[in-house]
């Protein structure tokens, strides 16, 4: 492996401007012949050298060290201290270390289990959440994200190109930097709730400019630093989707380390220590900070790999609600039914079905049903289901519409008792139902039409008010009448933009005592809007679903249908329960599957009380 300088940033900062100067009593002596060093918070520092990892206080003093044969250290900044991973080159495994300034002591933690691969590369990342995970890369582009932790745990296999040698992560932008040789530097998305595309941000000639391999790494408030086998510092900062490139300056430089201390960039050449005069004004800004709740449960993955999970329900059991049913939509192959544990419980083979809705305890006649109702796509027919008391769906009826490509549904208890369903093309049309009984058997009566400009999926109505929520996924959430007798006259109530990311994508009504909720899927930034239900639908907030490290349940991301009750199912959800689709089911990588949140979780994150 080849031996590269070392580029260290411990911290993304915004705005800074990096020019400072420096001395060379900035950087204690002991360290200039480290083949890697880190910056500590409060001055001091770690070092890798042919003794081990060796920890130096701000006077350059050494206070502790660890022997070892390692190499690729990186760090991130904690309470009192930091967190350091190394490769152990004997093991080839990767080895994190709690730094503890205030005692000036180190401690070796447990290695991350084998990989199964060599490695040439380790990065750490630290997410939104606080939690700490760690990349490591094969020579032939195998690698993996470990979440670290007092049990390390796989959350994704990746897959990246040869020859990497050298990555860092932006936290704060979420963004895996890899140095290619012979090609450049490319940046992935960091967080495991994502897909792993890549996008160029420097590459090799003919494809671009560069002209030398590149040798190390450092993220800068946004954007990155490197430098190149001539010495030769690179910095490149975020222009929206793209990246500028900035000038390139001649520095001849041995190593180069970022400073906490307004993110200054110190670099060590023939003459010593130095900080280049550069002016950094970070480019992208951050996506806003919302809370995060945690998953209290997940379901068991669906059958099939790829898209295949798409939109739940929530049947409430009459009599003992810890025997309540999640219901979910599975794209190739049919309807999935599952207890509250997350345990399937029943699958009926209906083929291609997408969005699914229910109502409980429904009227016709002398007759009383609960009814599920989902849409078909091989035959863009209504599937209408009955379930008993105990939870068990039955296949009751196909009902057919007039749409060429029937996508999503949802369904309205009427005045009296009875159900209408909604469904939707990806046209725009949309078709209002009344659902009949007659002589033993189930129909459907068109009762009126409208349409969106562009695709529509999700909808939800209001039993209550009487309302419909209609999502047009990339242009934004729009209300009219539920009412078959009243014209479906469409008002805007919020267009994508600040709160809403394309697409919008599942809905559901959640009937508190005093008021009631509508929860929006914002599934372009994988996020949960919440507004009032009613005029003028005041949004009080936004919430992601993240990991719950000690039970070992990854977050959800990129979510397609959702489904929220207000019925007590006891336990955790004594107020209630929203179950969403999870787009990437991560630690361990497995197929799609759903996941449920306690609404007390979400009133907490949100305040939800505090207005009462």
């Amino acid at each position: 492996m080849k031996k590269a300088v070392s580029l260290i940033l411990l911290a993304a900062l915004h705005g800074a401007v990096l020019a400072a100067p420096a001395t060379s009593a900035t950087v204690p002596q002991a360290l200039d012949k480290a083949e890697e060093i880190a910056a500590l918070p409060g001055g001091g520092w770690l070092a890798l050298d042919k003794r081990g990892l060796r920890l130096f206080g701000p006077d350059g003093a050494e206070r502790a060290s660890l022997p070892m044969r390692a190499e690729r250290l990186d760090l991130r900044a904690s309470d009192g201290g930091a967190l350091a991973v190394v490769v152990d080159s004997n093991a080839e495994r990767a080895q994190p270390v709690q730094v503890d300034l205030k005692a000036g002591s180190m401690k070796a933690l447990p290695p991350v289990p084998e990989t199964g691969f060599g490695l040439e590369a380790a990065c750490l990342y630290r997410d939104a959440q606080g939690l700490d995970y760690v990349f490591l890369v094969g020579p032939d582009g195998q690698a993996q994200q470990w979440l670290i932790g007092s049990e390390h745990r796989l959350v994704r296999r990746l897959a990246l190109p040869n020859g990497v040698e050298r990555c860092r992560v932006d936290d704060v932008h979420d963004t895996l930097f890899v140095a290619e040789q012979g090609m450049g530097i490319w940046a992935y998305g960091a967080s495991a709730e994502g897909p792993s595309a890549r996008q160029a941000v420097a590459l090799r000639a003919p494809h671009g400019k560069l002209k030398e391999e590149i040798t190390s790494l450092a993220v800068l408030p946004g954007g990155l630093a490197a430098l190149d086998e001539k010495g030769d510092l690179h910095t490149w900062r975020r222009d929206g989707d793209d990246w500028r490139a900035l000038p390139a300056r001649a520095l001849g430089a041995k190593q180069l380390v970022a400073l906490d201390a307004n993110a200054r960039l110190m670099v060590q050449t023939r003459s010593g220590w130095q900080t280049p005069a550069l002016s950094w004004k970070a480019g992208a800004k951050p996506a806003r900070a919302l809370p995060i709740v945690l998953p209290r449960m997940q379901t068991e993955p669906v059958a099939q790999l790829g898209d295949a999970a798409d939109d739940p329900a929530i049947w409430v059991h009459p009599t003992d609600p810890a025997q309540s049913r999640i219901l979910g939509t599975n794209k190739k192959q049919g309807m999935l039914v599952y207890d509250l544990q997350g345990k399937q419980t029943q699958f009926l083979a209906s083929g291609r079905l997408n969005n699914v809705d229910l109502r409980q305890d429904l009227r016709f006649g002398d007759e009383r049903f609960d009814l599920a109702l989902a849409t078909q796509r091989d035959e863009s027919s209504m599937v209408l289901y009955t379930i008993d008391d105990k939870g068990t769906l039955t296949e009751a009826a196909r009902l057919p519409t007039t749409l060429d490509d029937i996508y999503g549904t949802c369904v309205y208890r009427t005045a009296d008792g009875g159900m209408d369903a909604f469904v939707n093309a990806k046209d725009g049309r949309y078709e209002h139902y009344q659902i009949t009984r007659s002589n033993g058997k189930f129909g459907a009566r068109l009762a009126r039409s409208f349409k969106v400009a562009t695709q529509p999926e999700g909808c939800v109505a209001d039993d209550r008010t009487g309302l419909l929520f209609v999502g047009e996924e990339d242009h934004g959430l729009w209300v009219t009448s539920a009412k078959a007798n009243e014209p479906a006259t469409l008002k805007m109530v919020m267009p994508v933009g600040d709160w809403l990311h394309d697409d919008i994508e599942g809905m559901g009504i959640y009937h508190g005592v005093d008021k009631s909720y509508l929860v929006v899927s914002s599934q372009g930034n994988s996020s949960y809007v919440v507004f009032d239900a009613a005029p003028p639908f005041k949004v009080r907030g936004a919430f992601r679903i993240g990991v719950d490290a000690a039970n070992g349940i990854d977050g959800a991301s990129e979510t397609d249908g959702l489904e929220v009750t207000s019925k007590n199912l006891g336990g955790p959800y004594a107020r209630g329960m929203l179950v969403v689709h999870d787009g990437f089911k991560r630690m361990p990588d497995a197929s799609q599957n759903y996941k449920a949140v306690a609404w007390d979780d979400i009133a907490r994150a949100l305040k939800l009380d505090d207005d009462k």
